[in-house]
């Protein structure tokens, strides 16, 4: 299989991922970024409509990425990731719905397994044809052997990229089914499409050969699109004055922490008084280090809206950053009782106790990351903090297993294991704890040894 055809095979395999993209130069470097109210939010548009693709939302993972490229992706039948960009580059929630559930319509017809099977299928002509060069070749014709193994791959990709179109057009159409059985408006997926893809398409179409194109053109997909809105019978649902409101609160945020704050204080000047603006203007302080303003602008919002857990926590992290650590606590402490039984909340008022540096708050605070990491087994920054708060009381050998637990969760399987026989040296044998040590040492050799062999 030649080499060039498999990097064509694999980027036109991330482009099926990539269920709608158009690629932009990102300001700012990719990463995973965590934050509840956001999350809270794109769950709250997408398990409606999981629930009409019968996927059971418990079963599935938000990742949010750090990208200012308009871009939404999954990866298997249970993992959808979100650009921040995408959130920035919407108007209303929902365009931002139409994108998940037509990312939803490749998890529920299982194209990334499918393409997979279609790009192996895909290479088997092409091998005949590699085959036939070869023999050309060594019956005395080089040119035209070299022309059969030449040919082979774009006749291959070519094949694939069929199937990768297909199935484009199948998540359009499964993306309206969905929200339509959910109650939702499917304009907003078409109203995005018009408004981000349609021009750029058209920029670029001229410069791609058609055999290249994984995504069907957008004029055609659009032109599909509207046949089915015009007639689906909640195309009129608008988007509710609360949902406007969160996206609103969702951009200000994201602009706040991922843009410079010059650029912040210039988006949302202080004539303007809204909720959202005065979160972003209190971001932007903070991320400069400008505490004071940081903590009066966010103290207007506890004020105003004391119910809102976000404005609390906040408040804590601008506390806490600027080393006003007891401060801080009762307002992480007043996040948590607004909305309980949250692991990231937890791991904020755990950081600031942790940070007060008395055996009792250490306590309390190895007590909030256990529960964070029950809630969420993968945290890692849960489980960095409860090694770091099990060293301070001096039990080393929990906070090897709470490192074995970290190593494992980011899948350093190699120092996953290192750990856990560290950990279970000093560990009472027989111990719940030193039992999961000797999982984790297992189950990451195993994983270590399918490394090597791959």
């Amino acid at each position: 299989m030649s080499k060039a055809f498999m990097r064509m095979a694999r980027s036109a395999l991330a482009g099926l991922a990539l269920a709608i993209a158009f690629v932009a130069s990102p300001a700012h470097a990719q990463g995973v970024i965590r934050d509840t109210e956001i999350e809270e939010v794109i769950r709250g548009y997408w398990d409606p409509i999981l629930r009409a693709a019968n996927i059971d939302p418990a079963e599935t993972d938000l990742v949010l990425i750090n990208d200012n490229s308009i871009n939404a992706f999954v990866t298997n039948s249970r993992s959808m990731f979100v650009h921040t960009g995408l959130i920035m580059a919407a108007q209303t929630p929902s365009e931002i719905k139409g994108v998940i559930a037509h990312e939803t319509g490749h998890m529920a017809g299982g194209h990334v397994f499918q393409s997979r099977d279609a790009m192996n299928r895909a290479m088997r002509p092409a091998f005949l044809s590699i085959g036939l060069g070869i023999l050309a070749i060594a019956a005395g014709a080089p040119d035209a052997g070299a022309a059969l193994i030449a040919g082979s791959q774009q006749f291959a990709y070519a094949n694939f990229v069929q199937f990768t179109q297909a199935q484009e057009s199948k998540a359009d159409q499964a993306a309206v089914t969905y929200l339509e059985a959910s109650g939702q408006s499917s304009q907003g997926l078409l109203d995005f499409a018009n408004r981000q893809f349609r021009y750029n398409e058209m920029r670029s179409a001229s410069r791609i050969p058609p055999w290249m194109r994984t995504h069907p053109l957008w004029s055609d997909r659009i032109q599909a699109l509207r046949q089915r809105v015009e007639t689906a019978e909640h195309r009129d649902v608008k988007d509710s004055p609360k949902e406007m409101e969160e996206l609103r609160l969702m951009q200000a945020k994201l602009f706040g922490y991922v843009e410079r704050p010059s650029r912040t204080f210039q988006k949302y000047p202080d004539s303007d008084t809204s909720a959202a603006a005065r979160y972003a203007r209190s971001i932007a302080a903070m991320q400069a280090s400008d505490f004071g303003r940081a903590d009066r602008e966010a103290a207007t919002l506890t004020r105003d809206y004391p119910e809102n857990p976000y404005y609390h926590e906040l408040v804590g992290e601008i506390l806490l950053n600027s080393g006003r650590v007891a401060e801080s606590i009762p307002h992480h402490r007043r996040a948590l009782e607004l909305k309980p039984r949250n692991a990231l909340l937890q791991v904020n008022l755990a950081r600031a106790l942790a940070a007060v540096k008395t055996d009792a708050s250490n306590e309390e605070a190895i007590a909030l990351l256990s529960s964070a990491t029950v809630l969420e087994p993968s945290n890692a920054t849960a489980w960095y903090e409860l090694s770091q708060a099990y060293d301070r009381k001096g039990e080393e050998g929990m906070a090897r297993l709470a490192s074995a637990e970290l190593r494992f969760a980011i899948g350093d399987f190699a120092g996953a294991r290192s750990f856990a026989e560290r950990a279970k040296e000093r560990l009472a044998r027989e111990t719940p704890s030193w039992r999961r040590a000797a999982d984790i040492s297992t189950i990451a050799e195993t994983r270590v040894r399918a490394g090597q062999r791959g």
